[in-house]
């Protein structure tokens, strides 16, 4: 057997090839190689957040290159996933792999070694493009390696590590600031970097299929960036900006003047950079419609729960991510067992239920309040972890398994772009939720408990603040006083929050329609034959 295999698409029955002899090619120790790459890039998505305060401190930044710190590498990795996926059909998921993971260990080395927010802004968008390269190329190595009976698992237990990395951000990155300083948090892509480094170059093998993509969609490539990045930017940007805004509108109409640009073209390419014809497949297009739908629920409702702890209970960020423990722990736990039952049963059954799960979940959380005692927490947060985690594996599976084997990397990639659009326009849309309804309460419940009036521009600023939960007590302010303003603050923000966890819910319950439209992958045998177990 050679380094690197060949699949036809389409052929009767790909041969099952002699089991793997020594490292090179082993399924279950690709999936531990990827599964350290995969882990530095989830890591980084939350992980920074933590560490922003420190370094915007550290580094004399505003407000604003703080949110570029995240937003930088947010758009560099959503805007270049799908092309990064269209390299690694193109060169093979191993070369893009290990070139991703070497460029993101680098990338983070470099940023904590900058003494400047513009240097550490430009080293954040570099991570966020290496990280596109890595995370496409990892499900493409999977798709290759694993029968199709062996898929659900492999990817169940890559969507533990996702799930996990994401979830456990804040824990780690408030050990790495409280107790070392804002530079670990970087610094540590280095070693897990290095090792999945070591691992990839003996243990990765290149599966290519024969008639995988030998030229690029230059024009496709341009117009999918475009209309990927003025989408994505306009989200960003709508919290300051607002959705009704001009610029706001401007930005998404010329979104939607590009995609349908992109759209148009792909049909004339000789060789699209994501051929239309994958979406004639109805499960494919729904579980991509369905990671979006769940990311908006999981990243926006997330993003609220930070401040809930931290703000209104008064944790530590180190202790506030010990109380998201259930909603981990249970990822870790559900993900490679939701794997081995749509192994059984198929996707569409544990989908479903997944999402009324995740509904029930959202649900349970807005009747959080001011007082919620710690099981209460646990209880909405443990049920959400048990309905994500089967929706992480089989979305992924039905994507990736209803793609042609060489379009693997396009469909790994569609997969991650979906899940970043969706929490993009999650974390936006939630928040716009809670900031109409904080507008609309502020001044009646400051007016009620008595407090003095405040004019137009200090109301402004007080519902800034009771946004994320944060009380806006003046200096110098009489305890009695600041007792109030604390009290009705929390209680505004909890009544946003609240309503925020409702509208997720609602979107869960869409997304449990959707995943009745999913089926187990058509094209996931293609792969069977790379690797025998």
């Amino acid at each position: 057997m050679t380094s690197e295999t060949t699949i036809a698409h389409g052929a009767p029955e790909p041969p099952v090839p002699d089991p793997p002899k020594g490292l090179r090619g082993h399924p279950w120790l690709t999936l531990l190689t990827v599964g350290f790459g995969v882990t530095m890039v989830a890591l980084d998505g939350t992980i920074v957040a933590i560490a922003n305060p420190a370094i915007a401190e550290d580094l004399h930044a505003s407000l604003a290159d703080a949110q570029w710190i995240t937003n930088g590498y947010l758009l560099a990795l959503a805007v270049s996933l799908i092309t990064a996926g269209k390299l690694g059909d193109r060169f093979g998921h191993r070369q893009t792999f290990l070139i991703g993971v070497v460029g993101f260990a680098a990338s983070s080395a470099a940023i904590a070694l900058s003494g400047s927010v513009s240097l550490l802004v430009t080293f954040r968008v570099l991570q966020g493009l290496f990280g596109a390269l890595l995370m496409p190329a990892a499900l493409g190595l999977l798709r290759a390696t694993f029968p199709a009976e062996k898929l659900n698992m492999a990817i169940g237990i890559w969507g533990m590590v996702v799930g996990a990395s994401t979830a456990g951000g804040p824990i780690v990155g408030g050990l790495l600031v409280e107790h070392v300083n804002w530079q670990s948090v970087f610094y540590i892509n280095v070693p897990v970097g290095a090792l999945a480094l070591a691992l990839g170059l003996i243990i990765l093998k290149d599966h290519r299929a024969e008639n995988a993509p030998r030229s690029f969609d230059i024009p496709g490539i341009a117009l999918l960036s475009g209309a990927m990045f003025c989408l994505i930017w306009a989200v960003i940007k709508s919290g300051d900006w607002q959705w009704g805004d001009s610029r706001t509108l401007g930005f998404l109409a010329l979104s939607a003047v590009c995609f349908a640009l992109f759209a148009f073209w792909e049909t004339r390419s000789g060789e699209p950079l994501l051929p239309l014809r994958m979406f004639r497949s109805i499960p494919l297009s729904a579980g991509t419609v369905l990671m979006v739908l769940m990311a908006f629920g999981f990243m926006g409702g997330l993003f609220f729960v930070t401040f809930y702890l931290q703000n209104v209970h008064g944790m530590s960020p180190v202790d506030s991510g010990l109380h998201l423990l259930p909603l981990t722990g249970m990822m870790i736990v559900a993900s490679p067992v939701a794997g081995g039952v749509i192994t059984k049963v198929g996707p569409r059954i544990p989908l479903v239920v997944a999402m009324l799960l995740t509904a029930v979940a959202m649900f349970g959380a807005s009747t959080l309040d001011v007082d919620s005692s710690t099981g209460e927490m646990s209880l909405w947060f443990g049920l959400l972890g048990l309905g994500l985690a089967p929706v992480m594996v089989g979305a992924t599976e039905v994507i990736v398994g209803n793609a042609p084997l060489e379009l693997a990397g396009v469909a790994g990639g569609l997969q991650q772009a979906s899940m970043q659009v969706g929490g993009s326009i999650g974390t936006a849309a939630l928040g716009a939720v809670m900031a109409a309804k904080v507008d609309d309460a502020l001044p009646g419940s400051w007016q009620r408990a008595g407090l003095p009036p405040l004019t137009g521009t200090q109301l402004d600023q007080a519902s800034e603040a009771v946004e994320v939960g944060k009380p806006p007590i003046a200096p110098g302010t009489q305890p009695e006083i600041a007792a109030k303003i604390t009290g009705v603050a929390h209680d505004t923000f909890v009544s946003g929050m609240s309503l925020a966890f409702v509208v997720a819910g609602v979107v869960s319950l869409v997304a449990a329609g959707v995943a009745a439209f999913t089926k187990r992958g058509a094209n996931a045998e293609a792969g069977a034959g790379a690797a025998h177990i």
